[in-house]
């Protein structure tokens, strides 16, 4: 009988979010001003190839990918339409407490989609756990008006995109190897973010 094997559309989606995530809390560490260069990466990599993801996922009948790469592929192009929209003066700036309530949502969100990783890799944990506690950071904040908590909330989405960044070349490499070269603690085998937990 012959089968086709559908192609793994985690990597896309992980190095999607895992980059601009990175890219974006290198501003909020206060390494370098927001610019062109996240809007950019946040349309077309962060948004775009995170919801084509989510779309392929679809394909492969895995409900968690589909959710977690369409729902924070649009959270990217929410994100700069909150930033672009004011400038273009199609909408009002929001507030620091309005950014903060709906970066909460998010939180929220996240930690949900947190316990549905409890039965994948270790390293699939550790992205959704680290993006609910910077979601919360930022939330807080941006609520408050801290601006200590917001550095902080930066170094620690740099450790959340560097991980994801890692899942995904570790589900590449691994693939294309046929071996595991770089570990993610998995119970099973790679790959959980893309159909493991459906079929667990």
């Amino acid at each position: 009988m012959h089968t086709n094997k559908l192609a793994n559309p985690g990597p896309l989606g992980l190095m999607g979010f895992g980059m601009t995530t990175v890219l974006l809390n290198l501003h909020n560490a206060g390494f370098f001003p927001l610019t062109a260069v996240i809007i950019s990466m946040g349309i077309f990599f962060g948004g775009f190839a995170q919801i084509l993801a989510g779309l392929l996922e679809y394909k492969k009948g895995n409900t968690f990918g589909l959710t977690a790469f369409t729902s924070y592929g649009c959270f990217w192009l929410s994100l700069v339409g909150i930033l672009v929209l004011p400038k273009m003066g199609l909408a009002d700036a929001t507030d620091a407490t309005m950014l903060g309530a709906y970066l909460a949502l998010w939180g929220v969100f996240t930690l949900f989609m947190f316990f549905g990783t409890l039965k994948g890799n270790r390293t699939l944990q550790f992205v959704f756990a680290s993006l609910t506690v910077l979601f919360a950071l930022l939330a807080y904040g941006n609520i408050t008006g801290n601006h200590t908590v917001l550095t902080f909330a930066g170094y620690e989405g740099i450790v959340c995109g560097a991980s994801a960044i890692y899942l995904a070349m570790a589900e590449v490499i691994n693939e294309q190897l046929g071996r595991t070269v770089l570990p993610v603690g998995e119970p099973g085998r790679a790959g959980a973010l893309t159909g493991e937990m459906s079929q667990a």
